[in-house]
């Protein structure tokens, strides 16, 4: 079972290889983490949103993603629904 830093360090890996796709700094607000007992859940933004909260700074396609404490997979959510749905989805045993 990894522990809370392990998956912060798996999250923060993953989200490098997201900022080198999306060309630009990404963050991952520790507010907006969802913490499980068989994972965490994060959503990132861009970096200049985050400190600006301007519009035009926000991504489009941002998908909310989880890293389980059991295997260090991470699994990525769509973007159609919140965060909520997502998390009865994978508690349901409905989402891979």
């Amino acid at each position: 079972m990894l522990s809370e830093n392990e998956i912060m360090d798996t999250a923060n890996v993953y989200l490098a290889t997201l900022e080198t796709k999306i060309g630009e700094p990404l963050i991952l607000p520790q507010e907006l983490m969802i913490k499980k007992n068989y994972g965490i859940y994060f959503i990132y933004h861009s970096k200049r949103y985050w400190e600006t909260k301007y519009w035009e700074e926000k991504l489009i396609g941002n998908a909310p993603f989880l890293v389980e404490s059991n295997t260090g997979k991470i699994i990525e959510f769509g973007t159609a629904r919140g965060i909520d749905y997502y998390i009865q989805e994978y508690e349901a045993g409905r989402y891979p």
